[in-house]
């Protein structure tokens, strides 16, 4: 008899209510072909530990939640992040892991599918893991980030035992020769994936005006200090949606989880009072882009088999 594959999802959160964060839904979309989740859960006073646990309690105690304490004296290049999603990552016991982000969210109609490229890849020795594509939500649900300067692809699912740790800020993931060298700054191999076009809906940049400049203030506290973040955002009420080179219109379907969210929403975002200026460059690239449908020069964390 062929022995099951596990799969352990794995994410990271910390007042997530008082930040606008999608987090239950997050959790809950990825749930239903999870074995277990591992939540690292800071120290919250805005009820998001006890949401949790209701959460686990609703999917047969799937949730396991492993207490931390985020450190406020990290403030180089978001390696709070990193180190919370390795404490979530340590404590997963799948075949499979599956990192899911608080704002980031899996539509139901994605899950066999993803199932299935598990299944198909979990001897195949060429494959480390899958690459998802990303839908970069902006100013409201109904578009979505044209910039170049957001990750389009992202690692979210690989294999256990290839000694794997957060890379940078937990964008993405690497493999070390061991943690003491990953401790020491070694800077890890690509892993090698198979991509994808499952799509992370990413509602990073979907909050009302005054919940998302309170959360983009303190977002940048982990990469910089004090007077930075006051002097950028002290006479701010609210946050500037409209400095982004560009935005698209998104008319496909949205997770059944997010319907609710997306009825509740109370505020405006028009498109055409954006502001920022393009360079000639970028509007020739842009351009480009559009007609070839690749980003050239993209950033890539990964290596495509």
């Amino acid at each position: 008899m062929t022995t099951p594959i596990t799969i352990s999802g794995f994410t990271y959160v910390r007042n997530g209510f008082t930040y606008g964060y999608p987090f239950l839904k997050s959790m809950e979309s990825i749930l239903p072909i999870c074995d277990e989740l591992v939540v690292a859960v800071g120290n919250s006073n805005d009820g998001t530990r006890e949401a949790i646990q209701a959460l686990s309690a609703k999917h047969n105690n799937k949730i396991k939640i492993i207490d931390t304490l985020w450190d406020e004296t990290v403030r180089k290049a978001g390696k709070i992040f990193a180190q919370q999603a390795n404490i979530a990552l340590a404590n997963c016991t799948g075949d499979w892991l599956f990192h899911i982000q608080a704002d980031e969210v899996i539509h139901e109609d994605d899950l066999p599918t993803i199932k299935q490229y598990i299944i198909n890849n979990n001897t195949n020795i060429n494959v480390d893991g899958l690459l998802f594509k990303f839908l970069n939500f902006h100013g409201n649900y109904n578009y979505i980030s044209g910039s170049r300067y957001q990750h389009f692809n992202e690692i979210r699912i690989f294999k256990k035992g290839l000694n794997v740790y957060s890379y940078r800020d937990s964008q993405g993931f690497r493999k070390y020769p061991s943690l003491a060298e990953y401790n020491n700054g070694h800077t890890g191999t690509k892993l090698n994936v198979l991509a994808t076009s499952i799509p992370v809906f990413h509602y990073s940049y979907v909050r009302a005006p005054e919940n998302m400049n309170k959360k983009a203030a303190h977002f940048e506290t982990f990469w910089h200090d004090d007077t930075y973040v006051k002097q950028k955002y002290a006479t701010k009420q609210e946050f500037d949606y409209y400095n982004i080179d560009r935005v698209k219109p998104y008319t496909g379907k949205h997770p059944a989880l997010m319907h609710e969210l997306i009825a509740a929403v109370n505020w405006e975002f028009d498109p055409a009072k954006i502001h920022k200026k393009i360079s000639l460059k970028n509007k020739v690239l842009y351009c480009i882009e559009d007609i070839i449908q690749y980003r050239i020069g993209a950033y890539k964390n990964y290596k495509v088999v």
